[in-house]
């Protein structure tokens, strides 16, 4: 038996509407209390004034024995959650929506970099991404996006997120394997330089897929087409989190459908006419020198 409606609250993200509903016994004021999370990884999520989303995306039972289901629309939680899996869940459902209309959030920096516009992918590996970012920075480079680029059908960055380093984990995404983001930031800098940022669109010329590593030696290398679509079908993937427990024995349900990843495919072989070089170096400093001599070829 359902227990009594305490919130329906909706969040947008570059005007795709998300509709949450949580049930309960307990009286909740917000789905989430902080929305630093969706705004590093959607670029900029809001909640909206009003409901206009005619059914649930999200269903929270906060009542009841622990689990997660989707039902190839609505994903619906059972039990005590802390907020970390929801956000999660909310990221994923945000970004089926935005697909919706035509909007595709890459795992991505963008930057405005010597006459050109620069995405800075994080491709399969995602070794260097924010490093490279910050370099450009240093050079005079104009962020567009630090995290996350959401592109148009177009190959416009229509929205970047600002922070360059997630901050603060809430419960249910910590990460031992992620090291302090300040380290890589003393290592190479000494301190956290300060680089300009627009907000501005900026349609991308020119993707750079980083791999630095303290023992390569540099080198530069102009993808193939299959290359390019399959570092950037990676980029895509990383919103839908098919890879990730949202808590022990509780995987994150499988959203994607084959007409989405037809869809997601046909976008790319489009999108990736663009040139695409993949650049190992030791530093971001490197990195950035390589880059340069495409430049100047």
């Amino acid at each position: 038996m359902t227990s009594k409606l305490q919130l329906r609250e909706q969040f947008s993200a570059c005007g795709a509407p998300l509709r949450v509903d949580v049930y309960g016994d307990a009286p909740r004021e917000h789905v989430l209390d902080d929305l630093t999370f969706l705004n590093y990884r959607l670029a900029e999520v809001v909640i909206s004034p009003d409901i206009t989303v005619d059914t649930p995306d999200i269903v929270w039972q906060m009542d009841g024995e622990k689990g997660v289901s989707y039902d190839g629309h609505t994903m619906t939680f059972t039990g005590d959650w802390p907020a970390g899996p929801l956000q999660k869940a909310i990221v994923t459902m945000l970004t089926l929506r935005m697909e919706e209309i035509g909007l595709h959030p890459f795992h991505s920096a963008a930057v405005n970099y010597r006459g050109k516009t620069v995405l800075i992918l994080g491709g399969e590996s995602n070794h260097g991404k924010s490093m490279a970012l910050i370099e450009a920075g240093v050079r005079g480079g104009v962020q567009v996006a630090s995290e996350t680029s959401v592109i148009d059908e177009q190959g416009v960055v229509v929205k970047g997120s600002v922070e360059p380093f997630l901050v603060k984990r809430t419960e249910g995404t910590e990460r031992a394997d992620k090291a302090a983001p300040n380290k890589g930031v003393e290592k190479f800098w000494g301190t956290m330089p300060r680089w300009e940022i627009t907000d501005q669109p900026a349609e991308i010329d020119v993707v750079l897929v980083p791999a630095i590593d303290g023992n390569f030696d540099p080198s530069t290398t102009e993808l193939i087409p299959f290359e390019k679509q399959f570092q950037a079908l990676h980029s895509l993937q990383n919103y839908l989190l098919t890879n990730e427990l949202l808590a022990p024995g509780h995987p994150m349900p499988v959203v994607d459908t084959d007409e989405r990843r037809q869809a997601r495919a046909d976008f790319l072989q489009s999108f990736c006419t663009r040139p695409f070089f993949f650049i190992r170096a030791a530093t971001p400093q490197v990195l950035l020198d390589e880059f340069d001599k495409t430049y100047d070829a």
